[in-house]
This record gives structure tokens, C-alpha cells and sequence, in this order.
């Protein structure tokens, strides 16, 4: 920034200075001043003397079921909420709405055991909790819904595995090398009808793309009518790994040659290179792979040269190609040892 520039801005600066001061010394901003003085002290009384006055205002409690043994299946849930309406002075009004949380309405469900498998709780039995927590002064006019209701069975459980539904997919020059559930298994409760159809336990549905490290989330299982899994939800890890290029030479091996004859491949050996993950880098070898000639399938060629192909491939493997792709071959007679 120049002088100039630093000349002109202390200018402009002394100058609103000067004019905020001259304002604040003259007599209309005293009269100002003494007017908005005298206007906040009027509003003031005006909003004591309207909140002074009965209102009604609308307010929501939380409900809450609590103590549901593991083998009660809820098939129809109670409301997760109650609205109540509630008529007081307006300071009192306020403080409900700035300052005051209200706590749920919990039900405790051996305290209703006894009502048969659909259980009805009526406003007269909960009222006292909600009033508990209103001022002395407050006037419940109403509570909606007026009845909390829910329908439960008894079920039977048995063990089920874990398995993820959707999609995931990695980066490039990334793979995910495993799924791991923890629990791998939960219990699932239900009537013995609904139980017979459950094998499995699948995740809620989800959706990971071109992902390029290990991620490790907390995910429900799916919701099935009638069903009950414990626990309901469970840490689902995938493990991502990096490819890496790896060679291997594999040898050719004839089989089910009749007796005095064998399998001459040229080369004896072939290249194999692939792409594999750096944690299984150094457990994948030359023998994992298996390039095994029939001799029936070399009779129906029709030709001396045999095009590679691999009967076994390791797991975790990719990308797989061979040095040469074809090979010459002939099949050699050799003398049988005399039988004695």
C-alpha cells in the first residue's frame, strides 16, 4: 500500500469520526437518546403486561417403552410422541418453550404384561406423569393420541448369520480384500411360522464407491415384519488393500497319459504374472497355480501347439496373463519296464 493510500483512508477515517462525534454532542441526539431511552423502558412494560395475560400453546412429550424382554417381537409400535396442549400466563409459556425440556413418558412393559398380546394404555393412567412436570399454575386442556397402544408376540429365537446387502466398490489399484461382520451371527426372535423363513440376517441396504482405505461403520440389519434380531445392529469392516504386480514360473504337467507316454511341452515352464494385494504378496506361490494337460483334450486339437489355460487360480488373484500364451508340445513314447 502506498503513502498516498495510507494519507487518504486516515482521512476518511477522521472524518466519520468527527461527524459520529459532532452527532452525539448536539442537542437532537440527546433528544434522541432520551426518546429511545424512554421507548425501551415503555416496551418493556408492555411485553411484562402481555406476558402477563393466559395463552395456550402446543407442546410435545417423548414416549418411551422400556424393559421389552428379548423374546417380545413388537409388531405395532406405541407413538413416539405425545402433543399436549397446555394453558398458563405467557412468562410461564415461554420458560416451557426457552427453558425447560420435558422428560419421556416411560412405560415399563412388565407393568402391562397382563393385558393380552395388544396392550391399551389410556390417558388417565400416564396424565400424572406429564403433570409432574408442568407448573402449579398450568392447565392440561389435552394430550394427543389420548390412548398408546402396541401389539406384541412371544417368539421363539435361533442363531442366523450376518451378511451385507448393497454395493461396494474400490478405487483404482485398489481392491477390498473381506467382509468383516462383528457379531458374524445375532438371534433372531419371532413366532415359530415367521422364524422357519429366516436363514440370514442382511444389513440395511448400503452403497460404498471407489473407496481407497479400510472403512469400519456401525450398521442396523434390515427390519423384518414380525422379527426381532439381537443385537439390532452390528460394525461392518471392509479391509481395502493395493495391487501389486507379481511373476511366477508354473510348469506344465500332462495328465492321464497311458503308460509309455509322456507330456514334452516347449518351454517346459510358462511365465505367469498377476496382480495381487501386498498382504498376500508374499504367501502366493508358484505352486498355488495348476496348468494341467489331459491327454484326451491334446488327442482333439488337431495341432502340435496347446493354448495355455489355468485349472486353479489362488484366491485374491487378478489380472492374470501368461509368457508365451501357447505353447509346442509333442507326445513322447517311452519304454514300459518289463512286468515280472
Amino acid at each position: 500500500m502506498s503513502v498516498i493510500d495510507r494519507k487518504y483512508i486516515k482521512h476518511i477515517y477522521l472524518k466519520i469520526s468527527k461527524k459520529i462525534k459532532d452527532f452525539l454532542l448536539s442537542e437532537k441526539s440527546r433528544e434522541f437518546l432520551i426518546f429511545l431511552f424512554f421507548f425501551l423502558i415503555a416496551a418493556g412494560f408492555w411485553l411484562l403486561q402481555t406476558l402477563n395475560n393466559d395463552y395456550e400453546a402446543e407442546y410435545s412429550i417423548p414416549v418411551r417403552l422400556k424393559d421389552v424382554p428379548n423374546n417380545v417381537v413388537l409388531t405395532s409400535e406405541p407413538p413416539s410422541e405425545l402433543r399436549i396442549r397446555v394453558k398458563d400466563k405467557g412468562t410461564v409459556l415461554l420458560n416451557y418453550m426457552l427453558g425447560k425440556s420435558f422428560f419421556p413418558v416411560s412405560l415399563s412393559f412388565a407393568d402391562y404384561k397382563g393385558r393380552g398380546n395388544h396392550v391399551r394404555i389410556y390417558a388417565t393412567e400416564f396424565e400424572r406423569k406429564i403433570l409432574s412436570q408442568l407448573s402449579a399454575s398450568s392447565r392440561l386442556l389435552s394430550i394427543k393420541p389420548d390412548t398408546l397402544d402396541y401389539i406384541y408376540s412371544t417368539g421363539k429365537s435361533k442363531r442366523v448369520p450376518v451378511r451385507f446387502q448393497g454395493e461396494v466398490s474400490a478405487g483404482a489399484q485398489y481392491y477390498v480384500s473381506d467382509t468383516l461382520y462383528k457379531p458374524d451371527s445375532v438371534l433372531v426372535y419371532a413366532p415359530k411360522n415367521i422364524l422357519d423363513t429366516i436363514t440370514t440376517a442382511f444389513t440395511q441396504r448400503m452403497a460404498y464407491e471407489n473407496i481407497s482405505d479400510t472403512i469400519r461403520n456401525q450398521v442396523a440389519l434390515a427390519y423384518v415384519k414380525g422379527a426381532k434380531f439381537v443385537p439390532g445392529a452390528i460394525e461392518l469392516t471392509f479391509p481395502v488393500d493395493i495391487y501389486t504386480e507379481k511373476t511366477v514360473e508354473v510348469p506344465l504337467r500332462g495328465v492321464n497319459f497311458p503308460a509309455g507316454k509322456v507330456l514334452r511341452t516347449f518351454p517346459s515352464k510358462v511365465t505367469v504374472t498377476f496382480q495381487v494385494g501386498l498382504k498376500r504378496f508374499r504367501r502366493i506361490k508358484a505352486s498355488d497355480f495348476v496348468i494341467n494337460v489331459s491327454y484326451e483334450e491334446l488327442l482333439k486339437l488337431g495341432s502340435d501347439k496347446y493354448t495355455v489355460k489355468l485349472k486353479a487360480i489362488p484366491h485374491g488373484v487378478n489380472q492374470v496373463r501368461f509368457t508365451p500364451e501357447e505353447v509346442d508340445f509333442l507326445i513322447e513314447q517311452i519304454p514300459v519296464p518289463d512286468e515280472y
